[in-house]
């Protein structure tokens, strides 16, 4: 039988294994790490001989204290030092959830706009990037505030457009897709359908053979894009943003974690899912730290995969 002295020993305990878990999950993981995860592919249509890096930042939810533009500003140093000839944003720039106060736009985009790369910096918009402005919703249309802040900045803003682009004198399309949920919050439906994403519109504007890299920001889209696209790159899931002994128990798609995280290969289709930066619903991260993503096309790695 377990003594009084004994209980109130292993309640302590508790207690402090509990302070120690919610400091981690609040403190150390959101805001003191920030880790680089590689892959390096040759996904099926990529040229081997195309040899391209791309630096992905997904989610970055700016907001205080917790991303505030300072640490953005040392995110996007950090990624321009990793090299690559590419950035790619991927959405979510906008905080709308509780306990956090957004971060002005301008103010973000500015952070942002210190990113440089030889093939420029790049970026799609998210669902909290039209969430966070009710006026876009109530008109059903854009821009959107974070739409506008980018505008003033060199990042160049796609919505179902593409831009064709060379690396050592070798073409490839980058195409971005508008949000798929971008309405779903202000009237409450759970239809993934309620946004203004047009992947067949984005496709029908290449006009060569040219490999295509696809940006959209949240990973659903994936079961239906063709195999004409080499690489889809997404955020959106954070990784689950809490994943237990490698399992998300939340993950913000109707597929559950199937698209959640890492490289996702599918009928020879290939898809990246970046755990991204920022908190959504609550400012925790557990087991998914924060992270650069940056992928490594062509050469000898048919298939590809994680390499650190």
């Amino acid at each position: 039988m377990l003594s009084r002295r004994g209980f109130l020993r292993m309640l302590s305990g508790l207690l402090a294994l509990g302070a120690t878990t919610s400091t981690y999950g609040v403190v150390i993981e959101p805001l003191l790490r920030l880790r680089t995860t590689r892959y390096k592919l040759t996904p099926p249509g990529w040229p081997r001989d195309l040899h391209l890096t791309l630096a992905v930042v997904a989610d970055v939810h700016a907001c205080e204290p917790w991303m505030n533009a300072d640490r953005v500003s040392a995110i996007a140093a950090a990624t321009n030092a990793l090299g690559a000839d590419c950035i790619l944003l991927l959405g979510d720039y906008f905080a709308t959830h509780r306990f956090q106060t957004p971060t002005p736009p301008d103010d973000w985009a500015r952070a942002l706009d210190t990113l440089q790369a030889p093939l420029g910096v790049h970026a799609v918009l998210g669902n909290h990037d039209w969430w966070g402005d009710k006026e876009a919703i109530a008109r059903q249309s854009g821009p959107t505030f974070a739409h506008r802040a980018l505008e003033k900045t060199r990042i160049k803003v796609y919505e179902n457009d593409v831009l064709r682009l060379e690396k050592d004198g070798q073409p490839f399309w980058l195409a971005g897709l508008g949000d798929q949920i971008a309405f779903v919050e202000v009237r409450g439906w759970r239809d993934p359908r309620k946004g203004v994403d047009d992947l067949p519109g984005t496709l029908r504007r290449i006009t060569d053979n040219a490999p295509v890299i696809l940006m959209a920001h949240e990973p659903d889209i994936f079961v239906r894009v063709p195999p004409r696209v080499a690489l889809t790159i997404s955020g959106h899931t954070h990784g689950g943003q809490i994943r237990i002994f490698g399992r998300a128990p939340v993950v913000p798609s109707r597929y559950g974690e199937r698209f959640a995280y890492g490289h996702v290969v599918e009928e020879g289709r290939n898809l990246i899912v970046s755990g991204g930066l920022g908190c959504s619903g609550v400012p925790v991260r557990i087991g998914s730290p924060p992270e650069i993503v940056v992928i490594e096309l062509g050469g000898d790695a048919p298939g590809g995969g994680w390499i650190g």
